[in-house]
Formats: structure tokens, C-alpha cells, sequence
């Protein structure tokens, strides 16, 4: 229980369990989904533990966006905002579009041809896939079915949630974090005023405390007295947000980049990482879970992702299977039902679940965002500034510079469902 130092002392891009953390937290999403989605229960893990205050899959995202602050702090203080913008978008459409598109023109039809015999108005549907695919192409999720294949499940038994992938919901909450990384990095805010970043994150956790005050019961679910809200740029294509979850979630994201942002400040040592996994999980149990126990949480992932062995620092360094699974797991889970593969009981269907997912995360990794990410210094022709002489002037017969290399950092997906399940689905 010695080790001690800050945490820009302890921690390396390199050589941290951040990879692991992640991949655990995504494959947490899948167990959550798995009891209800396979209806084996109404409520996920953790639920009853924690008097309905958060459940296993909320919980991971949760983790999702401490973690994916802390990154992507990182990735908007090394690289120009529209460079910033571009890795941002690099890493989560591609593997969002095709997995939109996997479930629009490959399993949703195969379901229906299951179901129907034939594919008969499947493709003139209301909701068809070009629908589907529209509605959901950036992250926003608006339409949940498919030319009704789950809402004929439902109705015959076979399928206990309306949506195709519910996972998808918490991407648009990311989204907007992003694009408030990139204002504040737009701004300089990041490197010469980061200061400004502790009263906006305390106003946050203030309307928290706020809730908590209001609630009937210290012991409860979140809040959910709020309205929908235009994100400006971003409503547009992602339509609104809910308020409760935009504050909650951006309060993470806040934490997270308070730990990237005042590093040499932070202590890590292994007193302070006990403390606040037994705070943690005594606020999940006896309430204010969302007042104490979600810093406590935030910081127990920092300890971690430093302290454990450098056996598990190999996980995620050369692939990050954990947007994969987040955004593939809930797919995996409908279609096993719809099918009747849970039918053999909890652990045989979620077995399925796991290898299918797993399966699916590592070819989209592999043959499409990895892929992608070869793009991240990529630059328009038209766009590449002139080399400039020591005055500043441009030099216009040497040859255009290079983008800059910038690493670019893994995104955190996902918040689970509202409950983990249609409405939410890091």
C-alpha cells in the first residue's frame, strides 16, 4: 500500500490498463443486457444491491465516459481542433455505419424472412432499412425497429424490447462532449485556462446534489424530471437530448478531464483507490451514489488503470475490441432471441451472446476501424498550408507540409440503455 506519486507520475500512454478497463466495461453492458433481453429478468445486475440507483450496465457507461474524458482531453490539447474533429469522427462512424447497415440489409431481413416465410414488404415497410438507416446514421438513435420484425417478436413472445441495437443511445451524448472538448480546445481553454473547467463541473455536480435533495429517498434511480434539449450543430443530425442524462453524463466526461487536465496534481496512491471503491460501493448501497459514489468511481478507474499488473497493459495497445462489443452486443442479443436461443437457459444464451459479439467486435475492428484510423493524417489537397519563411510569410515554390502526426486516442463508447435496455443503450 505504498506506492505513491501524482498521476502524471504514474501513468503512461503506454503502459496503463485503460485497454483492459474498457473491454470489461463493454462486455459489462452485454451481461446487464443479457437478463433482460433474454427475459430472464425485468431489472439488471446490481439493481436490487443498490435500491434501483444504477445497474451493472449503467454502470459501465458510466466508466465509459470518466475514461473517455481523460483520452480524448488528451487528443484535443495534441491536435488542431478540425484535426481533432476529423480522429473523433474517424473512430466512431465508420464502425457505426457499418454496423447500422448490418442490421439494417442483413439481419433485420433474414429475421423477417424468418418470421413471414418470404420478404414480402419488408422493403416498402414505413420503418424499412433505409429508414432505419437514416434515422441512426449519426448516432442519434430515432427509429429502434426494422420493418416491425421486433414488435411480431414481442407480440409472439419471442422478444422482451423493441429495439435492434439500444446500445446506440449513448453515442450522441458522447458526441456532444466531443464537440465541447473541441470549443474549449478552440478556445485555448484546455492549455491556458483550464481553471474554467472547475466551476462549469461543480455546477454540475451541484443540479446533482440538487436531485438528490428533491428525491423522496437518498436510495433511488436517477432523476428524471427533465426535458429534451437542441444541442446546437449536433440536433440537427442527432435530433434532441435528454437533459438529465446530458448533465450526468457530461458531469463524468467533466471528471474525466479534470484527471487528464490537473494530472500533476492528482495523488495516486493505493489508500486513496481502497477508500474509493469502499465509498463507492457503500453509496450504492446505502444511496447518494450519484453525489459520492460516481468521484469516488472515477477516481478508483484512474487507480486502477495505473495499478494493475503489466500483464493486463497488453490489453487494447494494438486493437480495442470494446466499441465493437458495446455496439454489436445488443444486436447479437436480439437476434439469439428472436430465434429462440434462449431458450436453453441464462448461461447457454449468454455464452451465445458473448461469442457472437466478440466475434463481430474483432471484424469490425479489424477490417473496418482500423482501417479507418489509417486516415487520421490524412489532409485535402486543397487544404495543406504553404511552408512559411522565419518572417511568416509563405514560401510558395517549397512544397506543402505534411499534416501533422497525431496519434489518435481510442473512444470510450457507450453509455446501456435508459434502464439499460431501448431507450440507453462507457
Amino acid at each position: 500500500m505504498g506506492h505513491r506519486g501524482t498521476l502524471a507520475e504514474r501513468f503512461s500512454g503506454r503502459e496503463n490498463s485503460i485497454g483492459l478497463i474498457r473491454v470489461l466495461l463493454a462486455t459489462a453492458v452485454v451481461v446487464a443486457h443479457a437478463r433482460i433481453l433474454g427475459g430472464f429478468g425485468t431489472t439488471e445486475f446490481g439493481n436490487g444491491f443498490s435500491g434501483m440507483q444504477v445497474g451493472l450496465g449503467r454502470f459501465a457507461v458510466y466508466g465509459f465516459f470518466v475514461l473517455s474524458g481523460f483520452l480524448i482531453t488528451r487528443s484535443g490539447m495534441r491536435a488542431t481542433t478540425g484535426r481533432f474533429l476529423w480522429h473523433r469522427m474517424l473512430r466512431i462512424l465508420p464502425g457505426l455505419w457499418v454496423c447500422v447497415l448490418f442490421v439494417a440489409f442483413v439481419v433485420a431481413p433474414l429475421l423477417y424472412w424468418r418470421q413471414q416465410g418470404s420478404i414480402d414488404g419488408f422493403w416498402s415497410h414505413d420503418e424499412g432499412p433505409l429508414e432505419y438507416a437514416k434515422a441512426n446514421w449519426w448516432t442519434g438513435l430515432r427509429q429502434y425497429d426494422v420493418s416491425g420484425v421486433l414488435a411480431t417478436a414481442k407480440k409472439e413472445g419471442h422478444a422482451f424490447d423493441s429495439g435492434f441495437d439500444g446500445a446506440l443511445w449513448s453515442l450522441a451524448y458522447e458526441m456532444a462532449c466531443y464537440l465541447f472538448v473541441a470549443v474549449l480546445a478552440w478556445a485555448g481553454i484546455l492549455r491556458r485556462s483550464r481553471k474554467i473547467l472547475l466551476p462549469l463541473t461543480a455546477l454540475l455536480w451541484g443540479w446533482m446534489i440538487q436531485d438528490l435533495l428533491d428525491a423522496p429517498s437518498w436510495r433511488g434511480h436517477q432523476s428524471l424530471d427533465g426535458e429534451n434539449i437542441d444541442v446546437p450543430i449536433l440536433s440537427e443530425f442527432v435530433g434532441p437530448l435528454f437533459s438529465q442524462y446530458l448533465i450526468y453524463l457530461t458531469f463524468l466526461f467533466c471528471l474525466g478531464m479534470l484527471f487528464q487536465l490537473y494530472q500533476e496534481r492528482i495523488p495516486i496512491n493505493d489508500v486513496l483507490g481502497v477508500v474509493s471503491i469502499v465509498v463507492m460501493i457503500a453509496s450504492m448501497r446505502y444511496g447518494a451514489f450519484f453525489v459520492i459514489g460516481l468521484p469516488a468511481f472515477a477516481y478508483a478507474l484512474m487507480w486502477l488503470a495505473v495499478r494493475l499488473p503489466r500483464q493486463c497493459h497488453v490489453v487494447g495497445r494494438k486493437r480495442d475490441l470494446s466499441y465493437g462489443i458495446y455496439i454489436y452486443g445488443f444486436v447479437v442479443q436480439q437476434a439469439l432471441v428472436v430465434l429462440g436461443h434462449n431458450r436453453h437457459g441464462f448461461a447457454a444464451y449468454l455464452g451465445l451472446s458473448l461469442v457472437g459479439t466478440f466475434v463481430l467486435a474483432a471484424v469490425s475492428w479489424y477490417a473496418v476501424e482500423k482501417q479507418a484510423m489509417k486516415l487520421k493524417d490524412w489532409t485535402p489537397g486543397w487544404f495543406r498550408p504553404w511552408p512559411t519563411d522565419a518572417a511568416g510569410a509563405p514560401v510558395k515554390d517549397a512544397p506543402a507540409e505534411p499534416a501533422e502526426a497525431v496519434e489518435a486516442t481510442p473512444v470510450s463508447v457507450s453509455p446501456t440503455t435508459p434502464s439499460t435496455v431501448s431507450a440507453n443503450r462507457n
